[in-house]
């Protein structure tokens, strides 16, 4: 394993246990919320996404407003800096990860027992603080973008592992 590739397994670990860790105090930390309905539920996941997109507009609006200021206002002159490089592809990550982010939180939120309904303000802070994580990290140095894409996208995937589960059993 060469020296970046123990950067990115460390750092990509460290997320994963780290989101872990979140999405569990978290769910012990907030009451489970009364959704007694299949449209509660659904109101419930619908209001933390809501929260949830609020990076991805953040990224947005800093790549747009970055472009405004500079000569890279027209798009296809080519003249963008580094860091609004970084700045797009991390937008365009979290655009990805969202998408799959809501299909999980919507199947989660239909599925989950009612006491563990507290799950779904938990995932959607875990969700916002790995893309944090993400962008600040992109930004240092690549490699280290890891423990916020690996949080993120093994967060998606035990979300709809879990909702898979819990709608077969």
């Amino acid at each position: 394993m060469t020296k970046d590739q123990r950067i990115v397994a460390t750092g990509a670990a460290t997320g994963v246990a780290s989101v872990a860790l979140v999405v569990w105090a978290l769910s012990n930390l907030f009451p489970a919320p009364i959704a007694l309905d299949t449209s509660d539920r659904i109101a419930l996941a619908a209001r933390w996404l809501a929260v949830a997109v609020l990076p991805l507009f953040a990224m947005l609006a800093t790549v747009g407003n970055a472009r405004f200021l500079s000569e890279a206002i027209d798009p296809t002159l080519g003249k963008e800096s580094e860091r609004m490089i970084v700045d797009g592809r991390v937008a365009d990550n979290t655009l990805q990860q969202f998408v799959v982010f809501a299909v999980a939180l919507l199947a989660l939120s239909v599925t989950l027992p009612a006491r563990s309904l507290s799950v779904i303000p938990a995932v959607a802070i875990a969700f916002i603080v790995a893309r944090m994580v993400f962008w600040i990290g992109y930004r240092i140095h690549p490699l280290y973008r890891a423990p916020g894409f690996a949080g993120t996208a093994y967060l998606n995937l035990a979300m709809l592992i879990a909702s898979i589960w819990l709608w077969l059993r």
